[in-house]
């Protein structure tokens, strides 16, 4: 049940360096400070012992980050909700249609697919395309907060989270989850994240957010939860690592780019 995950981006919608702008974060030097949009990667062998890889959310720096990786093959993709940042490296997935030779497993509610069919319909109606196109070759799959969808021989658990007003998913698969763009975790997902081993949570900056946990808010929820490890993301450039990563308790720490985490699992 072990899983390897990889957090391929831990920044805002903005990124970090921001456009524009010179504070400490943006001008760092701190590798740490430089913050993708938010997407993850988890990997693991099914039941037959192939190796397999599934996407958290398509960010726009997706070419790059699979290129930093060496990803070699894309076995289905979960997506949280339909914001940009999270949705807009859908394209490249072509590329992998191309080297797989095969369809790609898409995942999310069905206001999220509805979306992504209407934005990318270029790619749903490649028969209206003036041209004769290289698109991506996807299969909406439609999913259900606290319904279990099986996904190359793991169940991976969608659940409920609050964005300020808008309702997303995070999404458990063993003993891993990631919470993501939430300002709550509602009481009836709590269940749903215990007896962790690694949890991805927002944590956006100190200061308040109508959309996003604080660091405080982050803190309280793993002191209710109490999985084995935390890892803070979605981090806006009102975070420099090195100061945040010193001052967080035992068994927390602050996510950065391209890192890797072993799951162990029961």
């Amino acid at each position: 049940m072990s899983l390897t995950v990889t957090l391929l981006g831990t920044g805002t919608s903005a990124g970090v360096p921001m456009i524009g702008c010179t504070c400490r974060t943006c001008t760092s030097l701190d590798p740490r400070d430089r913050r993708d949009r938010p997407g993850a990667m988890v990997q693991y062998a099914d039941a037959a012992g192939k190796p397999r890889t599934v996407l958290l959310d398509t960010p726009v720096e997706l070419r790059s980050q699979m290129i930093r990786h060496r990803v070699m093959r894309i076995d289905g993709v979960v997506y949280t909700h339909n914001h940009a940042d999270h949705v807009f490296g859908l394209d490249d997935l072509r590329r992998f249609n191309a080297v797989m030779g095969e369809a790609i497993d898409i995942y999310g509610e069905q206001d999220v697919i509805d979306w992504i069919r209407r934005t990318f319909d270029y790619v749903f109606q490649p028969h209206v395309n003036v041209n004769d196109s290289f698109v991506p070759t996807l299969e909406p799959r439609t999913i259900r907060a606290r319904e279990a969808v099986e996904i190359t021989g793991r169940p991976w658990m969608p659940v409920r989270l609050m964005h300020g007003r808008v309702p997303i998913v995070g999404y458990r698969v063993g003993d891993f989850a990631y919470c993501t763009d939430c300002s709550e975790i509602p009481p009836e997902s709590m269940d749903l994240l215990a007896g962790l081993d690694v949890l991805a949570l927002d944590a956006l900056r100190p200061r308040p957010h109508p959309t996003h946990l604080t660091i405080d808010q982050a803190l309280a929820v793993v002191e209710k939860l109490k999985p084995r490890r935390t890892y803070f993301t979605h981090i806006a450039h009102d975070v420099l690592h090195a100061e945040l990563e010193a001052q967080l308790p035992d068994h927390v720490y602050l996510a950065y780019d391209g890192l890797t985490i072993e799951v162990q699992g029961q």
